[in-house]
């Protein structure tokens, strides 16, 4: 059974393992291996993940499945670029299913979630990149609605790639 909840301080050794090794497993193939190390050294790690799940800033919602971190989501709210317009906008920063549970469903469920969890802190719209080259995550997102509203750069190490912004009401 898996359950979902928000991140504990304590889970920050074990999300920082799941962040890296969801992101090489969907990222790797597309990429360089210098790029991709030097994206995982700057953003995971025990002490990147433990400020992130204390910081107010985020919400961290992960699911657990027999004790162990399956899957995570990453939001933040209050900030958007100028292509996004809302009064009080959420991003879905990062949602990241382990492999051993793609296609059993729980990445509609951790999307659930998220748009609980932005429509308890009141959100009117949901928005996020996603990079152009990953087909699979937007026909994942187009099933909840997200539409594009234009695109902005994410520096993969030293490969500035380009992310669709999506966005979708609450």
């Amino acid at each position: 059974m898996t359950i979902f909840r928000l991140a504990r301080r304590s889970d920050a050794t074990d999300l920082a393992k799941l962040a890296e090794a969801t992101f090489r497993d969907t990222f790797s193939e597309q990429n360089t291996p210098e790029n991709m190390d030097a994206h995982c050294q700057s953003s995971y790690g025990k002490e990147i993940q433990g400020q992130e799940i204390a910081s107010p800033e985020y919400v961290t919602i992960v699911a657990e499945s027999d004790g162990k971190l399956v899957a995570y989501a990453q939001l933040r709210c209050n900030s958007a670029p100028s292509c996004v317009s809302a009064t009080c906008p959420g991003e879905i920063q990062r949602l990241y299913v382990d492999k051993d549970f793609h296609g059993k469903g729980l990445a509609h469920k951790l999307m659930n979630e998220c748009l609980k969890s932005f429509e308890e802190r009141n959100t009117d719209i949901v928005w996020l990149g996603v990079w152009e080259k990953n087909p699979r995550a937007i026909a994942f997102y187009k099933k909840f609605n997200f539409e594009e509203v234009g695109e902005h750069v994410f520096t993969l190490g030293s490969d500035p790639q380009r992310d669709i912004i999506l966005v979708r009401s609450v």
